[in-house]
């Protein structure tokens, strides 16, 4: 990993260090996104099967999986792992149903009453990618909330041959049906529906350049659906004093970095000697990765800063914004009020980015590529909207009326003086 000194910079070069890679739909891939998108709106499911054949190898007849199916998926999960997806459940909920929103209700004037509700989403579409890593514990990130929600229709896609552990989660879950689709051609299939798929008001989920180009273009369309958030490549940016464990660090840089190779990773440390014990780190413990090829890629556009003290640490983390922000410092919570961007906090040598991703009940579905400037976290908000409400007694209506007037007069909407003009016009009247 190439190390930095931050304070040898201009102000040029300090932006650059922390630019991204670039991530950009090829005119190549939006061509063929939009394509796969008007073959599901014309052909449906028949256009679902030939691009299971197509992209993901796999002959199948039906795209709606039967509940016998997912029951006996169910049946071949390890005990264990049956265990370990339980707990995560639990936690996950716990940390979710915290997050119920409680309805506020007050009096602005006299006699004047306000309200903020919440509804669900009536329908959403959870899509779970296949590929090298099947993300079961993302279906308990999506599919949870949705269900605390109380959102009506939940359904999931995923690439055929679905994973027995994703098919577990779903039933776990009280997911209502599972389709074998994947990418462009399932977000078509949620957006506009499908002889087998119900269309979706909102989706929800990670993927590939095509999933977030057929994402993009599918919330574009006012006939399409919503969806969470465009996601880029992971991230995690590390700050670590001269009190953390080098291994640990390296550990949680690679975790970040095995991801894929357009992740970054970052270390913001405080001494050319630390960085380097990491950078050493760092490459013996990649020699016994399993994707020991992705995560190489990945370090190749890493970086480790050396700042010249914590607080201009903090500078450049906000500066970033990361997705993951890890603190293994001698007393991280003391950091955490400086900390204005960033997708999830872990504070302390044993809260590894890994816990959030599984078990320890927050939601490891994060705004990427410095959204978290103006983007939250998923959360249960996310699965619900809001609504205004107000009632206004005689009383209350008189209080306010000729205010109201006058301040529709000034913005020339006589309409709307009128609807109370009339009004207090009858009341004298009476």
């Amino acid at each position: 990993m190439e190390i930095l000194i931050y304070e040898n910079l201009n102000q040029i070069q300090k932006k650059e260090i922390l630019r991204r890679p670039a991530v950009k739909a090829k005119d190549e891939i939006s061509k063929i996104v939009e394509e796969i998108i008007q073959d599901v709106k014309k052909r449906g499911d028949e256009a679902l099967i030939e691009q299971a054949l197509k992209f993901d190898k796999v002959t199948i007849s039906s795209i709606k999986i039967s509940q016998d199916s997912i029951k006996n998926a169910s049946k071949r999960i390890d005990k264990e792992l049956k265990k370990a997806i339980k707990l995560a459940f639990e936690n996950i909920k716990k940390f979710h149903e915290a997050q119920i929103f409680k309805k506020i209700k007050l009096e602005t004037t006299k006699g004047v009453k306000c309200e903020l509700l919440t509804r669900p989403i009536e329908k959403v579409g959870l899509y779970i990618p296949g590929g090298l890593a099947p993300l079961f514990s993302t279906v308990l990130m999506l599919a949870i909330p949705a269900k605390i929600a109380g959102c009506e229709k939940i359904v999931l896609a995923s690439p055929a041959k679905i994973n027995d552990a994703v098919l577990f989660c779903a039933n776990l879950c009280g997911v209502d049906e599972v389709y074998q689709m994947g990418g462009a051609g399932a977000i078509a299939a949620l957006a506009y529906g499908t002889q087998s798929v119900e269309k979706v008001d909102k989706i929800f989920g990670p993927g590939n350049a095509f999933v977030t180009e057929a994402k993009a273009r599918v919330s574009a369309d006012i006939e399409g659906a919503d969806i969470d958030m465009q996601a880029g490549p992971s991230e995690v940016l590390v700050i670590a004093d001269e009190y953390a464990n080098a291994q640990f660090v390296a550990s949680d840089l690679l975790s970040q970095a095995e991801h894929g190779a357009d992740s970054q990773v970052l270390l913001v440390c405080l001494s050319e000697n630390f960085a380097q014990k990491v950078n050493d780190e760092v490459q013996k413990q990649l020699e016994n990765l399993a994707r020991k090829e992705l995560a190489s890629q990945s370090i190749v556009h890493s970086k480790i800063i050396v700042a010249k003290n914590l607080e201009q640490s903090l500078e450049i983390s906000n500066a970033y914004a990361p997705e993951h922000l890890i603190i293994q410092t001698q007393k991280p919570r003391e950091l955490l009020s400086g900390i204005k961007h960033a997708g999830s906090v872990f504070l302390g040598a044993y809260s590894p980015e890994s816990m959030g991703d599984y078990a320890s009940g927050t939601n490891h579905v994060l705004p990427t590529y410095g959204l978290t400037k103006t983007h939250s976290s998923l959360n249960l908000a996310d699965f619900s909207k809001k609504m205004t409400v107000q009632e206004l007694s005689v009383k209350g209506f008189k209080r306010l009326g000729k205010s109201v007037a006058i301040l529709a007069a000034a913005e020339a909407l006589d309409a709307h003086k009128n609807a109370v003009e009339l009004r207090l016009k009858s009341l004298k009247e009476k």
